[in-house]
């Protein structure tokens, strides 16, 4: 009998006699990583392949199945700034030096892939052997296979192979990378389940990648253009496959419902719960636009009781400026919706910070949230506020952030106000978010920063200490505006569309 929490949906070769051994490591803890789609399917492929020994380590992994000087290649999920702490927690604890020029030929060459590498990799250039940039599926496999068939060459020797393949930066043999970009030819879904997941026991497909809204400031926007949908019948044999292992369904995607069937993968949800199976389905936001009475009755019948939904700004005038093409009059046309489908409320999200703010356009969240509350009598609302963050590859690389004295200003008056309309507020911390702006405008040079930081606790103290421990004038990357013919330490990596694109697409907001 099995006890095992995790159930694989696939087949596994399992061989005593592995040649090759790999840890493929997650910067958090096991529930996380459970959770994480996209990083149990590159482990999928990794561990199909019949000459790999590949292990999953975690943050909070006590002990390996392979010993450490047994590991030939190791290889990260870098999906947050943050995550870098726990990437040399992971490294510093297996006794691995964190910069490459310090490690040996008998150390195992270390990588990573992820949107925080795709979108600018130069801060970890001096950390990694070299980096995927872009879709991972494909060339993380040719990667691996590299690896196994050249195993007896140099690190040298490896990294120049590497280095021909599209989507690999090796740091100072790749002058220019092409960003990768694939064709969803298949339903991405969740290999592993398992009990000890963050959503528990939950079957999670991806089907879409990319948004079509392209918001000024959205990374995942500009990194996945352009948006790919998966085609409705494999979705359809997804959800079925997945339906036989558990009955708790997630849609993942930036804008699931700018799929052109998705009325159609809600409909045949909905007719088998009529029928009789209980199903719980769950989708991460809704577009103003996608609030039909038929989708969100269908997420209703399957469990979910408050939606998200991203207005990013109080006023019209501001969420035109970021690519937002929501009105009011759509926004109450949603909450009619939501009430008719039995909802008891609904989560907007929003943003403070942005480019060309004003108190007028802070004010007007409020304004409309008395305009909510008077209309929709005992519906509750809430929000969620993070501050800008510049992201580099997107149109809005260009803005420094506001100081961080304005940014608490802002927040502590949409605290007091929402809180005397009764409206539960929470705001990311403008300190954090400082840092988060650095890690992502960020070069090179504040590599030996960010060691510092993990060696000081990565607390908020950290950074501040670190950053005058080096004389790192950190503001000059988290809050100056840079001019559009400054040459930006992530320009070397080929991307579609281009920088002159992105220019094009700043002035066209701004200027609106």
């Amino acid at each position: 009998m099995n006890n095992s929490p995790e159930k694989f949906l696939y087949e596994r070769h399992i061989n005593n006699n592995y040649d090759f051994n790999m840890w493929f490591a997650f910067p958090g803890p096991e529930s996380f990583a459970l959770s994480s789609l996209g990083y149990l399917w590159l482990f999928r492929a990794i561990d199909m392949m019949s000459d790999v020994n590949v292990e999953r380590i975690y943050s909070d992994t006590k002990t390996t199945k392979i010993m450490r000087d047994k590991i030939d290649l190791i290889g990260f999920s870098f999906t947050f700034d943050m995550d870098f702490l726990h990437i040399f927690s992971i490294l510093k604890k297996n006794k691995f030096p964190l910069k490459t020029i310090d490690r040996t030929d008998n150390d195992p060459l270390i990588f990573a892939g992820g949107p925080v590498v795709t979108s600018n990799p130069e801060p970890y250039k001096n950390i990694f052997d070299f980096m995927v940039i872009g879709d991972g599926e494909d060339v993380n496999l040719e990667v691996v296979r590299l690896c196994v068939e050249n195993k007896d060459l140099t690190k040298q020797e490896k990294l120049k192979l590497l280095a021909k393949i599209k989507g690999i930066y090796v740091p100072n043999l790749t002058p220019t990378v092409q960003k990768i970009t694939k064709k969803l030819t298949e339903c991405i879904y969740t290999p592993i389940i398992s009990e000890n997941a963050f959503f528990k026991n939950t079957f999670i497909l991806e089907v879409e990648r990319g948004c079509s809204n392209r918001c000024g400031f959205c990374l995942a926007s500009y990194m996945n253009m352009p948006i790919r949908f998966v085609d409705y019948n494999k979705i359809i044999e997804t959800i079925d496959f997945g339906l036989q292992y558990t009955n708790k369904i997630a849609l993942l995607g930036a804008q699931i419902t700018a799929h052109p069937d998705f009325d159609k993968i809600c409909k045949y949800v909905d007719n088998k719960i009529k029928s009789g199976e209980k199903i719980e389905m769950g989708i991460s936001s809704l577009r103003v636009d996608s609030f039909k009475p038929e989708i969100v009755q269908t997420l209703v019948d399957a469990g979910q009781r408050n939606l998200t939904l991203a207005i990013e700004a109080g006023s019209e005038r501001l969420r035109r400026v970021i690519n937002k093409h929501l009105t009011e009059d759509q926004i109450f046309k949603a909450i009619d919706v939501a009430i008719s489908c039995g909802l008891r409320g609904i989560k907007f999200y929003g943003m403070i910070g942005l480019p060309t703010e004003t108190q007028e356009d802070i004010e007007e969240i409020v304004n409309l949230s008395k305009r909510i509350k008077n209309k929709y009598k005992g519906f509750e609302i809430s929000f969620g506020f993070s501050t800008f963050v510049p992201k580099a590859n997107t149109p809005f690389q260009w803005f420094g952030r506001e100081a961080e004295k304005e940014l608490e200003k802002k927040s502590n008056y949409l605290r007091k106000e929402l809180h005397k309309l009764g409206i539960q507020t929470v705001i990311s911390s403008a300190k954090w978010d400082y840092w988060q702006a650095l890690l992502s405008r960020g070069d090179e040079k504040i590599t030996d920063l960010l060691i510092e930081v993990y060696k000081l606790g990565g607390n908020l103290g950290a950074f501040k200490k670190a950053a005058k421990n080096l004389k790192i004038d950190t503001d000059s990357y988290v809050l100056q505006n840079y001019p559009y013919d400054k040459v930006l330490a992530w320009d070397f990596i080929e991307t579609m569309p281009g920088k002159e694109f992105l220019i094009k697409e700043c002035e066209r907001l701004i200027n609106q």
